[in-house]
């Protein structure tokens, strides 16, 4: 009798040990073959830019560059007060909190009104051999007629720009190496900086350099709204121009962070856009590279056409400027005006 109701159990037990290990067997081998990439998975895919879940793009020696804007400027009682973290191995510039369009993904078409908080964070790809970097062709195509992030690569010409969120007591000696080198810039200043630095402000004119706005209050132009966006334009630009008389025509977004319904408002403001193809991690004011550093991070990475990002707040590039010039006009290129970006 035991035997009859051992033997049932066997056959009861025995076939569903061995569909349930089919079934677990198969769902770890297709777990891993998907893993592996040999088997594809039947999901919505998420037509992620190539690189890790941020975004970012690696070059040859694993980095994207990402250093202007999340280059953002440390909390002070004289500026803006933009908390930050910097960032590709080194530096992100303008990743910060945003993934793109908040998924990661990029449309097939541009948007003009793209929701509140769908945010872009500029990077762009460097390379080892002075070209031009890469960047995502769908932010190219966003700035077409809008914004530039390098001027015309069959020129020996860079345009050099630096950022004021508020001022650490370098810009004059920047001024006085430019003016010694024959050299003028851009300088992209918030309203803050205008109220508390109006006589720099002035300087900078007089001496030929382009003012251009960074905002009245730093914000990420994608998370407020088109008031909010042209308000924080049009402050600067109507205290800038009380204070010179003139006018502005370049804007430079904080942290880098944009969408293609914050080019078009500043467009609409007669603006246009300019983000950069140089940059590195120079904005931490207590963590600063050292001259040498600043110097290499320039020089190794020029190309024809580059747009260079510096924060005047930093002291090693204070310190790097007058040698950076110097070598670069030594090595053939020119300085322009960003009135002459083509």
């Amino acid at each position: 009798m035991l035997k009859k109701v051992f033997g049932v159990i066997i056959a009861v037990l025995v076939p569903v040990l061995v569909a349930s290990f089919l079934f677990y067997g198969d769902f770890r081998v297709s777990a891993i073959a998907r893993g592996l990439g040999f088997a594809q998975n039947n999901s919505a895919p998420e037509d992620k830019p190539a690189g890790n879940s941020s975004g970012e793009i690696p070059d040859e020696s694993g980095k994207d560059d990402r250093s202007g804007e999340n280059n953002k400027e440390p909390e002070n009682t004289e500026g803006p007060g933009i908390p930050g973290d910097s960032g590709d191995a080194e530096n992100k510039d303008g990743g910060g909190n945003s993934d793109n369009n908040g998924t990661g993904s990029f449309p097939d078409v541009i948007n003009d009104d793209e929701p509140l908080g769908k945010t872009y964070s500029w990077w762009y790809k460097k390379n080892q051999d002075h070209r031009q970097p890469e960047t995502d062709p769908y932010f190219v195509r966003e700035l077409e007629g809008r914004g530039w992030y390098v001027g015309s690569t069959s020129l020996k010409r860079v345009y050099l720009t630096f950022d004021e969120g508020y001022e650490n007591g370098y810009t004059a000696d920047i001024l006085d190496t430019l003016k010694e080198n024959g050299v003028q810039a851009a300088f992209f200043v918030t309203g803050k900086y205008i109220d508390k630095e109006p006589e720099l402000v002035k300087r900078m004119v007089a001496e030929g350099h382009i003012v251009g706005n960074h905002t009245e209050n730093h914000p990420s132009m994608p998370t407020i709204t088109n008031g909010e966006i042209k308000k924080e334009i049009q402050t600067v630009s109507d205290k800038f121009k009380t204070l010179t008389g003139q006018t502005m025509a370049y804007l430079r977004p904080p942290k880098g962070e944009f969408n293609s319904r914050t080019l078009r408002v500043s467009k609409e403001l007669g603006y246009r856009t300019v983000f950069w193809s140089v940059a590195f991690k120079d904005w931490d004011v207590n963590n600063q590279p050292g001259a040498e550093e600043s110097y290499k991070s320039v020089m190794n990475n020029v190309h024809n056409g580059a747009v260079i990002l510096l924060h005047a707040v930093s002291e090693s590039n204070r310190d790097a400027l007058d040698r950076i010039l110097k070598d670069m006009k030594a090595a053939g290129y020119s300085f322009a005006s960003l009135d002459e970006l083509q």
